[in-house]
């Protein structure tokens, strides 16, 4: 039997305050898209002061990935999180918690831990992340399953006779942890490749056989982005669109200089919009010098938009 455990919360919000401590900011009309789609972004240390104009969805870049909540275990620090949560329910923002059980970014503590330990503190840790974040639309519950095995993933289930028994786990735990959550998975490589598109489906299919999966994260970062072919994204989005499941496309950014960002957003942001499967899209940043990748950038740091925002709003603006 699992036992209950204390933890130690780092912050000043408490959980039962969590809505009630934050001022709203913007408005409920924010961002660029204005039809059923959302158009989101991260939210990483602080809220940008120009994020409401442009974006109406938030994910945390960092800050509810397990080890940076439980760097030190038994120790909580939701602070940043909360901010992120906050932010998005005080202006009706759908919030996505990115992201229950990953390959990266677990904590280092838990690799010396056996192996039944190991499966309660993973329980433990949904568990928690559940009654903090009860009202998340969204949940990346496992994310990069092809990519990044974690280490413990032989404690929660092992590859077992599905060959996936791991992330099935991880999606019955998530379920009773976020009865009021669309639950996702997540992963990378794939718009670029239809092959990586199947080995995705073999996945998405065990757990949509069982109920425990709503929803198919695509990753789209640049260097899947920058180079691939609107066919080749049109036969993946099509193989997704096949399983029954919407598709939201979860960490999109393209880079180059002025021009080549442009075109490449005009040749491949509409294929990602216009596609029915498609219910929405986030963006991995935007201002200058604070994107994961240089180049990526939407918005210069004196504040001046780059040519593909710029076409962005006139697009979005004639595409709702």
């Amino acid at each position: 039997m699992l036992k209950s455990k204390w933890f130690k919360t780092v912050g000043t919000l408490a959980l039962a305050g969590v809505l009630a401590a934050s001022v709203a900011v913007g408005s409920v009309s924010a961002g660029l898209a204005k039809g059923s789609k959302f158009l989101g972004n991260i939210i990483a240390n602080q809220v940008p002061n120009n994020f409401s104009p442009y974006w109406n969805q938030v994910t945390p870049e960092n800050s509810t990935k397990w080890g940076a909540v439980e760097g030190t275990r038994n120790v909580m620090n939701w602070g940043q999180a909360d901010m992120a949560y906050n932010y998005a329910k005080n202006n009706k923002m759908p919030f996505k918690f990115h992201t229950l059980v990953w390959g990266n970014q677990a904590p280092n503590w838990m690799n010396g831990l056996s192996a039944t330990d190991q499966r309660n503190e993973v329980i433990q840790w949904i568990r928690a992340a559940g009654q903090r974040y009860s009202q998340s639309e969204f949940v990346d519950v496992v994310n990069e399953p092809l990519h990044a095995k974690p280490a413990f993933h032989n404690a929660i289930g092992g590859d077992g006779q599905t060959g996936w028994d791991w992330v099935i786990w991880s999606f019955q735990q998530a379920r009773q942890a976020f009865p009021n959550s669309k639950l996702l998975i997540n992963e990378y490589g794939i718009i670029g490749d239809p092959a990586k598109a199947d080995r995705y489906i073999q996945i998405i299919n065990l757990l949509k056989n069982r109920g425990l999966v709503d929803g198919i994260g695509i990753q789209a970062h640049y260097f899947n982005m920058d180079n691939v072919s609107v066919n080749t994204m049109n036969t993946v989005l099509n193989k997704l669109q096949a399983t029954g499941l919407p598709v939201y496309v979860s960490e999109l950014d393209m880079t180059g200089d002025d021009n080549t960002q442009l075109q490449r957003y005009q040749q491949k942001f509409p294929v990602l919009w216009k596609h029915p499967a498609v219910k929405g899209v986030t963006l991995w940043g935007y201002n200058e010098n604070q994107t994961w990748t240089s180049g990526s950038h939407l918005v210069r740091s004196n504040g001046t938009e780059r040519p593909a925002m710029q076409w962005l709003k006139t697009y979005l603006a004639n595409n709702p």
